[in-house]
């Protein structure tokens, strides 16, 4: 997504460490390793099958590619453990894959027939262990803090019942229960249930805490000058990276004057509004719809 404006902002050209702490498939990484051949790159991902493919793609790159699993809201951790001191560029696209989503044993669409698993990774409950065990009030408050569902009430509600009867086990049950306790009729543009299965999503894998977590460390692993680019598909994700990093920007406020000490700026930001996809790439991608680029320097 948004290759070409990632790169331009990375701004890769003489080389020096970058991380992509959203591996995936290795297609930005691919992108930036190219851009230099004094690029370093280290790619995170908490998909072990996605760092498998990564790996293969890149392979060609030998020792300028490490590939760490493990979750991006623990980067700081991560490249202390891989002797990475400050990095040029931190790179972040959040969301779930292509490749997550179109795997059904994955647990991600109800598009298709499936376990309720929704796991970026292969650790801690799935979305099946919080549609039955959770209290009713946890699933409202999921629904409605990370779903925004205006029914989120109704759907807790109609989910309490129906797991009182038997677990509810699959992606198409859960969907179909859905869409009978909203009780919406005709043609949508989105489907019923797509607020409750992105809630459950962000649940699972702890996205938008992770997502706190790495933009707090960003100050201290890039080097002076380096960069910074999160690539979000929801508002939610958006509103943290946009109000963080202005906060970063901004610096702190002295507690007599009110001013803010500009000595105490972190971040410049290099993007006053989000890049969005033009109108090429959605034809070619219809999932970049939603992508909402941001990017800062660390001054």
């Amino acid at each position: 997504m948004l290759l070409r404006e990632t790169l331009e902002l990375l701004e890769p050209a003489g080389g020096g460490v970058f991380v992509d702490c959203t591996l995936g498939l290795g297609g930005h990484a691919e992108a930036l390793l190219a851009a230099d051949p004094a690029v370093r790159l280290i790619g995170i991902d908490r998909d072990p099958a996605a760092l498998a493919r990564a790996r293969r793609r890149l392979a060609a790159s030998g020792e300028r590619v490490s590939c760490l699993e493990g979750h991006f809201g623990e980067i700081g951790e991560l490249l202390r453990d891989a002797g990475v001191g400050g990095v040029r560029g931190i790179l972040a696209d959040l969301g779930v894959s292509s490749m997550q989503l179109d795997t059904p044993e994955r647990g991600f669409s109800f598009r298709f027939e499936g376990p309720l698993d929704m796991r970026m990774g292969t650790s801690g409950p799935t979305a099946g262990d919080i549609v039955n065990d959770y209290a009713e009030a946890d699933l409202v408050r999921i629904f409605s803090e990370y779903g925004e569902e205006r029914q989120a009430r109704r759907v807790a509600r109609a989910i309490a019942a129906a797991r009182k009867e038997h677990p509810i086990a699959t992606t198409r049950e859960l969907r179909d229960l859905v869409h009978r306790a909203k009780r919406q009729y005709g043609r949508r543009r989105v489907d019923p249930a797509t607020q409750v299965f992105q809630a459950l999503r962000i649940e699972v894998n702890r996205e938008l805490a992770g997502l706190e977590e790495l933009l707090r460390q960003v100050p201290n692993l890039l080097e002076r000058g380096g960069r910074l680019v999160v690539i979000s598909y929801q508002s939610l994700e958006d509103r943290i990276v946009k109000n963080t990093l202005r906060d970063l920007a901004r610096g702190e406020v002295d507690e007599v004057t009110g001013r803010t000490r500009s000595e105490t700026r972190l971040l410049e930001v290099l993007t006053r509004r989000p890049v969005r996809p033009g109108e090429v790439e959605i034809a070619a991608n219809p999932r970049a719809r939603s992508a909402r680029l941001r990017a800062a320097r660390r001054l």
